[in-house]
């Protein structure tokens, strides 16, 4: 059987449907939105503080905390 090195540890198959959804929205804003502004970046030696507002918004910098379920 080949190798195959996309999915070398077989992870793909273990993801539930929502889990692929999220990592199919990461890879597209990724590729679409964050990689030319990357690029961009890195050859104009500057930085781009509101892909950290975009990625938040998404979701995409830590786990989402419920405040209602916290009892201080």
């Amino acid at each position: 059987m080949g190798k195959n090195w996309e999915d070398i540890l077989h992870l793909d198959n273990q993801l539930t449907e929502e889990e692929r959804m999220i990592r199919d929205n990461v890879r597209e804003y990724a590729q679409k939105s964050l990689m030319p502004r990357i690029l961009e970046a890195n050859r104009h030696e500057i930085f781009h503080p509101e892909i950290y507002k975009e990625m938040g918004e998404m979701g995409f910098l830590g786990a989402p905390i419920n405040l209602s379920l916290i009892h201080i």
